[in-house]
């Protein structure tokens, strides 16, 4: 039987684990520096056996997959590189960036068997290998960036393999293409969303109504804002050529616009979001992505004591999981005075439906 381990066993790593352990034949082990974590994984069934101790963990792999954060990556594949994997072995890893962590395995001389980037396009707003399932890249898009010295062989069975486990749609892609792509999609739209709340909580130093008002449509359009400081970190300096390349395309794009508010263009201004608004019309629906979908909805309720928990009862007698709820105070760009957040959109349709059959207006934003 052939071996697979996952190193790095949380929400990625566990539910990478569980795919490989409930759609294929391999014995699927899983590495952690936490035994608490092994132990959890163990306990839910992710894995046959669990470690806590690298080398006993990687030896015989026929495949390595590497889960941890991007500043691990390179550290862990040293370290790798310094045991006698098998030569065939395939290695691959689920960063967002991808550049420079094939680089650094390129230049492991000593590193067996064949690296290949990976980068499986889903996640979840919950972390930890808790948090871990085995439906959570189905459908998702699932990168893999190999170089032109990979054997087409060994990414031909790679991808047959992640095929088979995930469900995901395997996309090849080279690595400098993938990290100009994700850094316009996902990257430079979380730097953008920092700005603007750095920017108006200065304001707000001196007026206290900026953070008062700014519910609706700021809070929605900053929501990314609200990452993992040490991840982004992390992740734009793993990519740092491609994003001061994008930086560099958004200031001359504000430049542009702030011309045309300055000469009081008002034909191009309008074509500015006119194109914006075609450009956002042809985007996809709601699917896994670089950015996690926000199944939300808006809810008008009177304003009456026990009407949220009616709302909330009503829904959980339907088995439908709120994520979040609030009542909404600045209204100015959305219908509803209460705001619903599920976990994912079969909980939203399913909400929508039973809300409606009892009488609330409900509205849903467009994806």
């Amino acid at each position: 039987m052939k071996k697979a381990v996952v190193l790095g066993i949380g929400l990625i790593g566990g539910s990478l684990a569980l795919c490989l352990k409930e759609n294929t034949t391999l014995d699927v082990h899983g590495f952690d520096a936490s035994e608490e974590s092994i132990r959890l994984a163990e306990a839910a069934g992710m894995i046959h056996r669990g470690h806590t101790e690298l080398k006993p963990a990687v030896e015989e792999a026929d495949f390595l997959f590497l889960a941890v954060p991007l500043g691990a990556a390179a550290r862990l594949l040293e370290q790798l590189a310094e045991f006698s994997l098998k030569p065939d072995c395939i290695i691959s890893d689920v960063g967002s960036t991808k550049g420079q962590i094939v680089q650094h395995a390129g230049r492991l001389k000593n590193l067996g068997g064949t690296f290949i980037g990976g980068h499986p396009m889903a996640g979840s707003h919950r972390s930890g290998v808790q948090a871990a399932h085995s439906l959570l890249f189905e459908n998702a898009y699932y990168v893999l960036t190999p170089v032109p010295e990979t054997p087409m062989s060994e990414v031909q069975k790679l991808s047959r393999l992640l095929e088979e486990a995930t469900r995901a749609r395997l996309v090849i892609m080279a690595p400098d293409h993938h990290d100009r792509v994700v850094g316009a999609i996902s990257h430079l739209p979380h730097i953008v969303a920092a700005g603007l709340v750095n920017q108006v909580a200065g304001y707000n130093e001196s007026n206290e109504w900026f953070f008062r008002l700014a519910a609706g449509g700021f809070r929605d359009l900053t929501r990314v804002a609200s990452s993992h400081p040490v991840m982004w970190r992390d992740i734009l300096l793993s990519n740092q050529k491609a994003v001061l390349h994008l930086l560099d395309d958004w200031v001359v794009e504000m430049k542009q616009v702030r011309e045309l508010v300055s000469k009081g263009d008002a034909e191009e201004i309008e074509m500015f979001f006119r194109q914006a608004k075609e450009a956002r019309e042809g985007l996809p629906e709601r699917k896994k992505g670089a950015i996690l979908p926000e199944y939300e909805c808006y809810v008008d309720v009177p304003d009456a004591p026990g009407e949220i928990a009616k709302v909330a009862h009503l829904l959980g007698m339907e088995g439908i999981s709120l994520r979040n709820i609030g009542v909404m105070e600045n209204r100015e760009d959305r219908a509803g005075v209460l705001r619903l957040v599920f976990h994912t959109g079969e909980q939203l349709e399913k909400a929508e439906a039973r809300l409606r059959a009892s009488g609330y207006q409900v509205f849903v934003l467009d994806s």
